[in-house]
C-alpha cells in the first residue's frame, strides 16, 4: 500500500493540474458566477446617490460616419467602471482598424456589415488563389507559388441588426458597412476589468488614419437622434457644409479632446521602414500625416475582400444556430444538422464572436401579450469567458411591467433601442436615486444590488438592451414565480410586514403564474387586491 502512495499522489496532482489548465484554456470550471474579475475603479466614497438618463454629450464627425460619446466624465459611469459610445457608419464606410485597452460588447441597432478581428498567433484561414491561366510561367517555383496566392487573412464575420458582438481587450478589429442604410451600433466598455491595467478610462489605439483635434462636438437632446436614409442625407449635407451643427436642438459645446495620430506616427520613419521591410515613403503613408478623413472613411468602389458566398454564409449561420439550439435544448434537438458539442470544440482562433438576441425564437422567456427576454452569457457564447461581460435583450409591450429586481453580481448599463418607459431605482437606504422616463437613445446605469422597477409606456412600448459587467449575470426577482417572496414562508411575510394571513397569501401568490414579465392589470383588479 505504501509503495502505491507516491503514484496515487502523483495521479491526483496531475488530475488537479489538468483540470485547472483546461479550465483556464477553455473558460470552464474556473471562476463561478458569484465571483468577479473586476477591480473597484471608482473613487473612494462612490455612493450612486443620483442617477441620470444620459444622452450623448460629444459627437465627432468623420468622412463617412459619426462617433457619439456618453459623458466620459460622468461620476456614476466612472464609479461603475464603464464607458459607452454610439457609432454610425454610412454605406460603404470603413471603420479603421483599432484596438482598445478594455473588453467591450457591441449591439447592432440598425443595419448590417462585416467585421474583422485579428487574433494574435492565429492562422490566416481565408486564402484566394490565382487561376492557372493568370499565372506567370517564368521564374522559379518559389516565385510562382507566391504569385499563385493573391491574398490571405483571418476570418471575417458578417453581422446584422440584433447581433451582440464580443471584443476582447487589445485585439485589433475593423468594421465595414456593406448595406444600404447607416449602420448604427452601441458599444459598452468594461474599463474596470482586470484586462485593463492602464488608467481607469477607455483608450483607443488606432492603426490607421489621423485623428485630429479641433472637430466640433455637440450636446444632444433626447429627440436629436435619427437613423435611416433621411438621417444619412442630413449627415451628408452637414459634412459638405463644413461639419457644422446639422440637427435642430443641437448646440456646440466646444472642441473635442485631442485624439492624436495612429500608433505608427510615433516611430522613427527609417527604423520603422527597416522593421516592416518597406521604403520610408510607404511608412509615411502609414503615419497618415496628411490624411484628414478621421476614424471612418469612405470606400468609393466598395470594399473588395475574400469571403464566402452569400449562400455559404447562410449555411454557416444555420449551422451555428443549430449548434446553439442543441446546447440550449440538449441532445434531443436535431435541426437541419445532426451535431454534437462537447464544450471543447472551440479554441481561441475559432471562437464565435457574435450571436443574435433579437429573434423571438431565441427568447429565454416569451409571452405574446407581454413581451420577451433573451440573454447571452458564457454558456451560449463561450468567448464571454474571456470578455467577462454578458447582455440581456428585453422587449416590453405597451403598459407591461418587469418584476422588481436587483442585479446580484454586476453593474448593468441599460440602453433604450425603441419606445420609452418609466424606471425607478432605489438604493440600500430606501431612497429613490432615479425616477423618470427613459427614452430611445438614452443610457442609464443600474448599480449592483440597487432595486429596479420598470414599466412600458402605454402608447409606445419599451425595448432595451442591458450590458452586464459579469459573463454570467445573476438577477434576484422580488415578485412572481421563482422570486424572493415566493421562496419565503407565509409566517415570515406576516411578521415582517405585519400582515394578516390573507394579505400574506395575496402578496406571495398574486403573481405566482407569471415569470419576470407581468401583464398590466386594470384599476378594478388592483382595487380588489387591496
Amino acid at each position: 500500500m505504501r509503495a502505491s502512495s507516491p503514484f496515487l499522489c502523483f495521479s491526483l496532482c496531475f488530475l488537479v493540474f489538468s483540470h485547472g489548465a483546461l479550465a483556464q484554456l477553455f473558460g470552464f470550471g474556473g471562476q463561478s458566477a458569484w465571483q468577479s474579475s473586476r477591480s473597484f475603479a471608482g473613487p473612494r466614497g462612490c455612493r450612486f446617490d443620483r442617477l441620470d438618463a444620459l444622452n450623448p454629450t460629444q459627437r465627432l464627425r468623420f468622412e463617412a460616419g459619426t462617433v457619439e460619446y456618453y459623458d466620459v466624465y460622468n461620476e456614476m459611469l466612472q464609479c461603475a467602471g464603464v464607458s459607452a459610445r454610439r457609432t454610425i457608419i454610412e454605406p460603404r464606410g470603413l471603420f479603421l482598424p483599432q484596438y482598445n485597452n478594455a473588453p467591450s460588447l457591441l449591439y447592432i441597432i440598425q443595419g448590417r456589415g462585416i467585421k474583422g478581428i485579428t487574433f494574435p498567433g492565429c492562422p490566416e484561414t481565408f486564402q484566394s488563389f490565382q487561376p492557372e491561366s493568370e499565372q506567370i510561367l517564368t521564374g522559379t517555383a518559389e516565385s510562382q507559388s507566391q504569385q499563385r496566392i493573391r491574398d490571405e487573412h483571418q476570418k471575417v464575420h458578417r453581422f446584422k441588426q440584433g447581433d451582440i458582438v464580443a471584443l476582447p481587450a487589445g485585439v485589433t478589429y475593423w468594421c465595414y458597412n456593406d448595406g444600404d442604410v447607416p449602420l448604427v451600433a452601441i458599444q459598452v466598455f468594461d474599463i474596470s476589468n482586470t484586462a485593463n491595467q492602464l488608467e481607469p478610462r477607455q483608450r483607443s489605439f488606432f492603426l490607421a488614419g489621423r485623428h485630429l483635434s479641433g472637430q466640433q462636438t455637440y450636446e444632444t437632446g433626447p429627440e436629436s437622434y435619427e437613423t435611416g436614409p433621411q438621417a444619412y442625407e442630413i449627415e451628408q449635407q452637414a459634412y459638405g457644409a463644413g461639419r457644422q451643427a446639422y440637427e435642430a436642438g443641437v448646440r456646440p459645446i466646444g472642441m473635442a479632446p485631442l485624439r492624436g495620430n495612429n500608433i505608427f506616427n510615433g516611430f522613427d520613419t527609417q527604423l520603422l521602414a527597416e522593421a516592416l521591410g518597406v521604403n520610408p515613403e510607404l511608412v509615411r503613408q502609414l503615419q497618415a500625416q496628411n490624411d484628414p478623413r478621421g476614424e471612418i472613411v469612405f470606400v468609393p468602389g466598395g470594399l473588395q475582400m475574400l469571403r464566402p458566398l452569400r449562400s455559404q454564409e447562410i449555411q454557416q449561420q444555420e449551422f451555428e444556430e443549430s449548434m446553439q439550439a442543441q446546447e440550449q435544448f440538449g441532445e434531443s434537438w436535431q435541426g437541419p444538422y445532426n451535431v454534437t458539442a462537447n464544450g471543447l470544440d472551440e479554441n481561441f482562433c475559432t471562437m464565435k464572436i457574435r450571436t443574435n438576441i433579437d429573434r423571438p425564437s431565441r427568447a429565454d422567456y416569451y409571452n405574446q401579450r407581454v413581451g420577451r427576454i433573451a440573454k447571452v452569457d458564457s454558456q451560449k457564447l463561450p468567448i464571454l469567458n474571456l470578455v467577462q461581460m454578458s447582455a440581456t435583450r428585453v422587449v416590453l409591450q405597451r403598459n407591461a411591467m418587469i418584476t422588481p429586481y436587483w442585479c446580484m453580481n454586476c453593474h448593468c448599463g441599460m440602453y433604450v433601442t425603441q419606445g420609452q418607459g418609466r424606471v425607478q431605482v432605489v438604493n440600500h437606504q430606501g431612497r429613490t436615486v432615479f425616477d423618470g422616463t427613459v427614452r430611445q437613445g438614452q443610457f442609464l446605469l443600474l448599480p449592483q444590488n440597487f432595486a429596479v422597477l420598470k414599466r412600458a409606456d402605454p402608447l409606445q412600448g419599451f425595448h432595451w438592451v442591458t450590458f452586464n459587467t459579469n459573463q454570467n449575470a445573476m438577477v434576484n426577482q422580488i415578485a412572481g414565480k421563482l422570486s424572493t417572496f415566493k421562496g419565503m414562508p407565509l409566517q415570515v411575510l406576516m411578521h415582517s410586514y405585519r400582515l394578516s394571513i390573507e394579505q400574506a397569501r395575496r402578496l406571495k401568490f398574486s403573481r405566482r403564474n407569471e415569470y419576470t414579465l407581468f401583464t398590466p392589470r386594470s384599476p378594478r383588479t388592483t382595487l380588489l387586491d387591496q
